[in-house]
């Protein structure tokens, strides 16, 4: 038996040959190609209770940013973008932007928070003495933040006003203070032990008395200072107007004081965050800046251009006790160096009280408060311990004030509220040039409310602009609060951090760090066309996210988010503010993701395609052995030979191909992938040998099992084809035809293998050219989703080779059967060129056969999955059903030129 078969092998080589190429073809491209099955695939979980649309679908945070709680409660914290500052570099920005599918990507970079000057001016005029010759009125501020239940009194400033002429320092630059001159006269030598005088005021006798303006000196309280002491000067005119420094007039004895809070710079993409919350129609002033605006350089100055926000993102106030001082008790003289220690010493009459809040003393000249840069504080995440019923606490960490008093670089106080409890580690983030003095230039100003609305439930990821609520989580909390939001105030290392007040650019912000690399906080991400909550634009979100995490970043998916109520017990504060348990709001995300490995099944369907196609190929083959061999299988059935040896004896020389060419293909699988990008491992690359085995066997079943149950007298007669009756057709074309249709079985597996090929191409090209690479949609009520990838279109490609090479194959045994048809045409006069034609022609037929049903399935298939079909989804079928017809024209080239090989004379004899 075993010589029997190789024996056959051997006299049929060529056709050995072909089945062993079409099998090791099939069996390589199965074997590497389904090691690409396996993919990085981020799965989803949950139900999204609302229908709401976030500002934005994906939230992609540097790796290591999402904490533990963050996870265990499938939501992203509140204000969880301030208190991150970079990680994400320029090149992971235009990886994200790249992405197929995304719409928008807005890069944020929260660079720091600024220490900024809150001014706001009192009104004294109700509390001066008109009949007094001299008076001085003692401010004393208190400073309020938390709803007012965290309070500190600041140091005391004075109002001086006098009856007698004044002089003011001269207006010019600043130098040392003896080089200072009053209305052209110098200044008083040590009268202020060497400050500056705050005036000169005119003595009876002619002379000039130095009115001290630095009382800060004697109540310094190190980096924390409570304000600064000062001493306004007014000159009380005998028309009951006041003059003061550099002698304006006005009918109001004012005094101006300021207390400074930190306020969050962020760097934005203009264009980007216009198109992702609209925020060039939220401009009420000033100009729009561009992508490409950066510092301005004047001299030793660095202005960076700002959006300045309308209002101020803390809560916070001022209020005031007004006194006059008993300047008869005044134990020492009324001016000069040691009226700070007189008055310090004095004693008080009540005038009243008044008060700003932080919204009053923010803006500053239209633009918003003032903000120096020379250094900013960064401060980090909390960290939280879990109570009872899932409440968090946050944990404290050490006051660091060597960070505050290292930013004080320009005199500039820092804000009181810096003492308090603090649960975030800060740092100082110096600007690398010491040469020059950054500024922000406030270029424009943005009001929040009028930012593109997006659905109530979803307002959460416009943390960007706007405070995460945060209200008393119990009766007594509600109460302390007096039934409003607990909002952030001064202290960077608080709990509650604000959103940012100034928006400058990346250029800018770049600039201004020296060309940092990695400034990018976070980015938020649109996902093209998704404009509501449905499965399929769940199922688009979900794509796009896994190319992201495929490019190597960690996404929060926020499509579908809403509030959720998360309680946080806060211990109570240095300041007076008791211990409080609010409700703070999480962003509860639409779905949990998570990333897993998982078998990408469209490759895998592909893959079997591969199979299906090449198991057609070589059944028709065996088919063709056996019937070219009728006679051989008749003698050896009447010899005795039993229909199962017969049977046997067949499907072991398929075997034996078989395992030479998975065999074969064991060799060529690591190659293959190598080259294909592809890790192989060896133990896949043994499944080459079984699956061209079984493959093999497979296709050999039918065809074996009919040879051994023909009896031997239908074997012996002769090989005849079927001819259609009617008139005989007498053009290429026609014959072309009749021929396909003599053997409509062998015609039809041609067919069926090129259609599987290309209704393969057809669902292929649609999701590259007319899907931009992905197709969703919905099948039997559930979302799915079809994504091209290199080795996808790989096994396409073998699809439709495989496809190719059964056509030949079929027009191959169609020459070979109808070889004394076409020796008569050439006798006749047909020249080789018109034989060949008629090839073509029947490949052709085969090829819009097979091109047209493939193309209408791939078009029936896409269709269904997007509920419809498009022009540019119809033109794809179009294109792929001509491409099936070519292919078939061109395999049908190969057994065409064997016609001038044909035996012209032999085949008339026979015929």
């Amino acid at each position: 038996m075993r010589g029997f078969i190789l024996a056959g092998i051997r006299r049929r080589a060529g056709r050995s040959v072909a089945l062993l190429a079409g099998m090791l073809l099939a069996a390589t491209g199965f074997t590497v190609l389904t090691g690409a099955t396996t993919t990085s695939r981020l799965q989803v979980e949950g139900v999204v209770e609302g229908a709401g649309r976030p500002a934005y679908d994906l939230l992609i945070r540097p790796r290591g940013a999402r904490s533990a709680d963050e996870d265990a409660r499938g939501a992203v914290r509140a204000n969880a973008l301030s208190g991150l500052h970079g990680g994400l570099t320029d090149d992971d920005l235009r990886k994200v932007a790249a992405t197929p599918g995304v719409e928008v990507a807005a890069p944020i970079a929260m660079i720091g928070y600024a220490n900024a000057d809150f001014r706001t001016e009192f009104d004294l005029t109700s509390g001066v003495d008109r009949g007094r010759d001299r008076q001085v009125i003692r401010v004393d501020p208190t400073y309020l933040a938390e709803r007012g239940l965290s309070s500190a009194r600041g140091l005391p400033s004075y109002l001086y006003v006098t009856t007698h002429p004044l002089l003011f320092p001269d207006l010019k630059p600043p130098g040392p203070p003896q080089d200072m001159t009053y209305g052209g006269l110098p200044a008083p030598r040590n009268s202020c032990g060497g400050d500056l005088a705050a005036a000169l005021e005119a003595q009876p006798d002619g002379s000039y008395t130095a009115i001290c303006g630095n009382l800060s000196h004697s109540y310094a309280a190190g980096a924390t200072d409570l304000g600064e002491a000062q001493l306004t000067v007014l000159r009380l005119l005998p028309d009951g107007r006041f003059q003061g420094r550099a002698n304006l007039i006005g009918a109001r004895a004012v005094i101006a004081l300021s207390w400074s809070m930190p306020l969050l710079v962020a760097a934005i993409d203009p264009m980007a965050e216009d198109r992702l919350v609209g925020l060039r129609g939220a401009v009420t002033g000033g100009a729009y800046p561009a992508p490409s605006d950066g510092v301005k350089i004047n001299g030793i100055s660095m202005s960076l251009p700002t959006l300045a926000a309308e209002r101020p993102p803390v809560e916070g106030a001022m209020r005031i006790d007004y006194a006059r001082v008993d300047l008869d008790a005044l134990p020492v003289a009324r001016t000069g160096a040691l009226l700070h220690d007189a008055l310090n010493g004095a004693t008080y009459h009540p005038l009243g009280h008044d008060e700003r809040d932080a919204a009053t003393a923010y803006r500053r000249g239209g633009m918003g408060p003032y903000a120096e840069l020379d250094n900013l504080i960064q401060s980090g995440p909390v960290q939280y311990s879990t109570g009872p019923g899932g409440v968090l606490r946050p944990v404290a960490v050490p006051v660091d004030l060597s960070v505050y008093e290292n930013a004080n670089v320009r005199g500039s106080m820092v804000s009181w509220q810096v003492g308090d409890v603090s649960f975030r580690p800060t740092r100082l983030l110096t600007h690398p040039d010491k040469d020059t003095e950054p500024e922000l230039e406030a270029v424009g100003t943005y009001d929040a409310s009028r930012l593109t609305r997006f659905d109530d439930l979803t307002r959460v990821p416009l943390e960007t602009y706007e405070q995460t609520p945060a209200v008393g989580a119990d009766k007594r909390s509600v109460g302390l609060l007096g039934g409003q939001t607990l909002s952030p105030g001064g202290n960077p290392a608080g709990y509650l951090l604000s959103p940012a007040a100034f928006l400058t650019t990346l250029t800018a912000a770049k600039q201004y760090l020296g060309g940092s690399t990695d400034l990018i906080s976070a980015i938020r991400v649109r996902v093209a066309g998704v404009d509501h909550y449905s499965k399929v634009n769940a199922e688009r979100v979900r794509l796009v996210a896994e190319r992201i995490v495929a490019a190597g970043l960690d996404v929060d998916i926020t499509f579908g988010a809403s509030l959720m109520p998360q309680t946080v017990e806060l211990p109570a504060g240095a300041f007076g503010r008791p211990a409080l348990a609010i409700n703070e709001s999480w962003v509860r995300k639409g779905v949990s993701s998570t990333v897993e490995q998982a078998v990408d099944r469209k490759s895998l369907v592909l893959f079997v395609l591969v199979l299906v196609v090449c198991a057609l190929f070589v059944a028709n083959a065996v088919a063709a052995a056996v019937r070219s061999r009728t006679t051989e299988l008749a003698i050896l059935a009447c010899l005795g030979w039993p229909g199962r040896r017969i049977r046997a004896a067949i499907l072991g020389e398929v075997a034996v191909l078989g395992l030479a060419a998975g065999l074969a293909s064991l060799a060529l699988a690591k190659p293959a992938g190598a080259v294909l990008g592809v890790q192989t491992s060896w133990s896949r690359a043994l499944l080459a040998v079984p699956v061209a085995l079984g493959l093999a066997l497979l296709a050999g079943l039918v065809p074996a099992w009919r040879a051994g149950r023909t009896p031997p007298a239908d074997l012996l007669q002769p090989l005849r084809t079927s001819r259609a009756r009617g008139r005989s057709p007498r053009t290429v074309l026609g014959l072309g035809l009749a021929g396909l249709v003599q053997v409509p079985g062998r015609t039809l597996l041609a067919v069926g293998a090129l259609t599987v090929g290309v209704a393969a191409l057809t669902t292929l090209a649609a999701v590259t050219f007319a899907f931009h690479g992905t197709i969703v949609g919905t099948a039997l009520g559930d979302a799915v989703s079809f994504t091209a990838r290199r080795v996808d279109i790989m096994a396409v490609v073998v699809t439709v080779l495989l496809g190719a090479l059964a056509v030949a194959d079929v027009l191959y045994l169609n020459i070979r059967d109808r070889g004394a048809e076409l020796a008569v045409l050439r006798a006749t006069g047909w020249p080789d060129a018109a034989l060949i034609r008629l090839v073509v022609a029947e490949g052709g037929g085969i090829g819009l056969l097979g091109g047209i049903l493939g193309a209408g399935i791939g078009l029936l298939a896409a269709g269904l999955l997007v509920g419809g079909v498009s022009g540019p989804l119809a033109a794809t079928a179009i294109g792929a059903a001509a491409a099936g017809t070519l292919v078939a024209m061109l395999a049908a080239l190969a057994p065409a030129l064997l016609i001038r090989r044909l035996p012209t004379a032999a085949l008339l004899t026979e015929e």
